[in-house]
């Protein structure tokens, strides 16, 4: 049967790429980047590329959830229930709830990987039927404070540059972003760019020299936090230099004055010294960005994700409005939008403080506007519960009821032992999600299936304000629901119970009829979709707003005509001074922990975790700290150490790494209690990366500090120690990981990882790519024996034919499994307790497939070497052709010439980087470190 081709939009960040979807049946069986999509021309990262593999039958049958699931009391597991018991019962709970304690007292806490449509269902169900605009999303920990910032300088939330301003800038300011990392589709424009016009000046702030910082001219590695000195101190130069068009801002802009005001105590010296910043790099930087013909700055969760993440963004975009470095092709303040729909929830008035297109819930007018397009007699006006309030009060008791849509806030929120508490606390939870497999499921009453990408229909917007069309390509498994289908269904229902007899406020059959409502709100808005359709979606393709009724096409650019959407027409300086870190390190907690996203992993992993291969460039989780921090306290990479913030500590291996600041550590977003966890010493599960960030916030955005959290680090002395690993079938490896999940808290330290063989990307789907888990524990002595006997029983080692040592007495115990397929015998699972010496060649011999049969007895004897030394594989880089370091480092010793031949000579050998290109940044620093081969005669 020959496939059928769906074209839509990936479902990870905000580049918003465009994905041709092939599939046969109900069976995804390919994705490939759509070449007409504007926003990635074809291109796709390692994890858009993998897409097909996590849709998989085998995958859904373990990770997705297919029915409506109930608890009878929590802890209990769920029993299945049908649909109309489910939403009848959550009907019932919260009208109840409402009823009693007033509509204040429920909650909905949603997500930016919500498509537009299911987003403007929840907006009105919250704010038009029920009364309370406690409905927040995750957004509250991505964008807020971008948002914020753009309406207080330029008047509205309207990112004013797109994609192809990278072609036209000639100078590039990156801050507060690792986009090699976390936007690798537009990394590669950047790269193109950067080839296309070698002037192009590059400059990177970060506390982290990461490779986004390695393609930098000029790199700046700013102390975390100091972002608002650090730009008034350019302010500062660009003043006292005479690099301002003040022509530009006399005719556009007010406020300066009062700027000026602040940022004369500004002084390099001052900000040199604050920043961590030479002064003369100071210079510099000010001199390319004012003078540059156009300067575009990118940035992303570096600057929102603060205390101070409005004053960041917006004394950002005051450097552009100082120098008119904006309204023109390659020119302007550019935000990054971390989710695919962040900007599209935000479109349609999707936080606690926000009304549908972009109005604003203080302003008496915006609420009249809704409340009558909507035909109810009002919108509540106070402000509703953000993110981090919403579980606060959850946690007093002041919310009794929870409804959570397509986020894991048991992962993702800050302040993890408040945010568990809240789920505990509350009366009822409801999840609706796509996975089981989330933290958050774990603390439902009731369970909710929902669709997810390749089965959803609808539109999203990406950063440069492009709308795109999700389109489904298979049905729906099991009973799962398209979002908004639910949220219709649940509002019918709960509005016989709130209105009766009165019409429905949600008279939707499709996707559509909800989009053209919310197209009808923006009707001479700023982000006026009048003259939008799905047909022209369908017809034109992706489509930048505004585009009014009677336009052709959307506008690529904004405040060409330098107007701006404010009372006067001008655009706002914003004079903030710099305030300090909530949370600055001090003598009890030296350290100061980011945290960040890595190359192939996204959010909370429900998705990217389920593949192996996505493991392979970082396969387990760790704290990375300097070199000399590392030194100085006695650390070796893999030592277990605690890390302790004044909310919480967990234990993770240490690793050094020469991209980390001295008294700065780094630990990867991803690693929640899915992943990485264990028990505390007062008895609680320990609760991944979030249980040590703060839920301090800006006073502004509300968006919390999660780039920063103060922490002590000390190093653990936990004597007993585990490694399991195996390699398992398909269809059993996912559901043996979540059987270990579950038995994580039975250990002071405990992680769980898949991993895999790594073939090359084209041969995953053929049935060559195996999957395998790796477990590790550590605790102060040994655990009874049947602990250990039922993680052997997951990873398939409770056979007559596995091979077996024990000696109680010294709490140690080894057991494998051999396998042999005609002449060759392989390692295919094995643990190792007590004493774990022995991972040094028991690992890679398993991992990498290699010949067994000489080792035999060997695998049980504590502490034996092997007879023939075993080198495990260096780290992988490529992930598409799963080429290595030492791969990489081996072949550079024969290339020859300049860098840019010496990485050709590379590609053509090795092949890494000529597919996806997101490991192209590492392997051009690889380049970068080595030096040219010798030219023989």
């Amino acid at each position: 049967m020959n496939p059928t081709t769906t074209r839509s939009t990936c479902p990870y960040c905000g580049v918003g790429c465009g994905v041709l979807i092939d599939s046969v049946g109900s069976q995804i069986t390919a994705v490939r980047g759509d070449p007409l999509h504007p926003a990635n021309f074809g291109k796709l990262c390692t994890k858009g590329q993998t897409l097909h593999l996590t849709a998989t039958p085998a995958i859904a049958q373990q990770t997705r959830l297919l029915q409506p699931l109930r608890r009878l009391q929590r802890g209990a597991p769920a029993q299945p229930l049908a649909w109309d018991a489910a939403l009848d019962l959550a009907t019932d709970r919260f009208a109840s709830v409402i009823e009693n304690h007033g509509p204040d007292a429920v909650g909905f806490y949603i997500s930016g990987q919500l498509l537009t449509e299911d987003y403007y269902a929840f907006n009105k169900l919250a704010k038009g039927l029920i009364g309370t605009n406690n409905v927040d999303t995750n957004s509250r920990l991505c964008m807020s404070s971008a948002v914020a910032g753009y309406k207080l300088t330029l008047g509205a939330d309207a990112p004013p540059a797109c994609y192809d301003d990278v072609n036209h800038a000639s100078c590039l300011f990156i801050v507060g972003s690792n986009a090699a990392f976390a936007h690798p589709v537009l990394f590669r424009r950047i790269e193109a760019a950067r080839q296309a016009n070698p002037a192009m000046k590059v400059i990177v702030a970060d506390p982290r020299r990461t490779d986004t910082a390695g393609f930098a001219d000029l790199f700046l590695p700013l102390q975390p936090g100091s972002d608002v000195m650090l730009f008034h101190g350019l302010l500062h130069i660009m003043l006292w230099e005479g690099w301002l068009d003040t022509a530009w801002m006399a005719a556009h802009t007010t406020g300066f004055e009062a700027l000026k005001s602040l940022v004369r105590e500004y002084t390099p010296e001052r900000v040199a010294q604050a920043c961590g910043v030479p002064k003369e790099d100071l210079f510099t930087a000010a001199q390319w960005f004012a003078t540059s013909p156009a300067t575009l700055s990118l940035y992303c969760q570096g600057l929102n994700q603060s205390t101070s993440g409005t004053a960041k963004n917006a004394t950002l975009i005051n450097l552009h409005l100082a120098t008119g470095q904006i309204g023109k092709p390659g020119a302007g303040p550019f935000s990054l939008t971390g989710q695919p729909n962040a900007m599209g929830g935000r479109e349609v008035g999707g936080l606690a403080n926000l009304l549908s297109a972009h109005r604003d819930l203080a302003n008496p007018q915006h609420r009249a506007e809704v409340a009558a397009l909507w035909g109810v007699p009002s919108v509540p006006e106070e402000p509703g519960k953000s993110a981090v309030e919403m579980f606060q009060a959850a946690a007093d008791g002041e919310i009794k009821a929870l409804w959570i849509a397509c986020t894991n806030p048991a992962q993702s929120m800050p302040d993890q032992a408040t945010v568990r508490r809240a789920l505990q606390r509350a009366e009822f939870v409801v999840v609706q999600e796509a996975y089981a497999t989330a933290a958050t499921c774990d603390y439902a009453d009731l369970l909710l299936p929902a669709t997810t990408w390749g089965e959803k229909d609808g539109t999203v917007t990406n950063s440069e304000r492009r709308i795109s069309r999700v389109r489904p390509a298979v049905p729906a498994p099991g009973q799962a629901r398209h979002d908004w289908r639910i949220v219709v269904d649940f509002a019918q229902r709960l509005e016989t119970r709130l209105r009766p007899g009165q019409p429905t406020l949600f008279p939707y059959p499709d996707a559509e009829s909800l989009w053209l409502e919310h197209r009808e709100s923006t009707r001479g808005r700023d982000l006026d979709i009048t003259g939008l359709s799905y047909a022209m979606l369908q017809q034109q393709g992706p489509q930048q707003w505004p585009i009014r009724a009677g336009e052709a096409q959307g506008k690529e650019r904004l405040y060409e005509d330098g107007v701006f959407p404010t009372p006067d027409g001008k655009a706002r300086f914003a004079a903030l001074p710099f305030v300090p870190l909530a949370e600055p390190r001090e003598s009890r907690y030296p350290f100061s922990l980011t945290t960040g996203r890595l190359r192939d992993q996204w959010h909370g992993m429900t998705r990217t975790g389920t593949l192996g291969r996505l493991f392979g460039h970082v396969a387990e989780p760790a704290v990375q700290l300097h070199p000399q921090d590392m030194e100085r306290r006695g650390l070796k990479d893999g030592d277990l150490v605690h890390v302790t913030s004044k909310r919480g500590s967990i234990l993770v291996p240490a690793q050094g790494s020469p991209e980390i600041g001295l008294s700065q550590a780094f630990i990867a977003m991803h690693w929640g209690a899915e992943y990485l966890s264990g028990l505390s010493s007062t008895g609680e599960r320990l609760a991944g990366v979030n249980a040590l960030t703060t839920s301090a916030y800006c006073p502004s955005s509300k968006q919390p500090e999660l780039k920063h959290a103060a922490v002590k680090v000390l190093k653990a002395e936990l004597p007993w120690t585990l490694l399991a690993m195996a390699w398992l079938p398909d269809a059993k490896a996912l559901a043996a990981r979540e059987g270990l999940r579950e038995l994580m808290a039975q250990f002071p330290f405990a992680s769980c990882v898949p991993f895999s063989n790594g073939v090359p990307l084209a041969e995953a789907a053929a049935g060559t790519e195996r999957t395998g888990v790796l477990f590790r524990a550590a605790a102060h002595d040994a655990p009874e024996p049947a602990l250990v006997e039922r993680i052997e029983a997951l990873l398939g080692l409770d056979a007559a034919d596995v091979l077996r040592y024990a000696d109680k007495r010294l709490g140690q115990r080894r057991t494998a499994r051999l396998v042999r397929e005609g002449e060759s015998t392989r390692l295919e699972a094995f643990v190792l307790a007590g004493d774990t010496r022995a991972e040094v060649w028991i690992k890679p011999l398993l991992q990498d497939e290699l010949p067994a049969a000489a080792y035999g007895r060997l695998l049980l004897m504590p502490g034996a070497r092997a007879p023939v030394a075993i080198a495990a594989r260096g780290k992988q880089i490529c992930t598409c052709f799963n080429v290595t370091d030492d791969a990489i480092q081996a072949r550079l010793q024969t290339c020859e010439g300049n860098e840019e031949q010496r990485l050709a000579a590379l590609q053509a050998s090795l092949r890494c980087g000529t597919n996806c290109g997101s490991c192209l940044p590492e392997i051009k620093r690889l380049v970068r470190g080595s030096a040219p081969a010798l030219q023989t005669a």
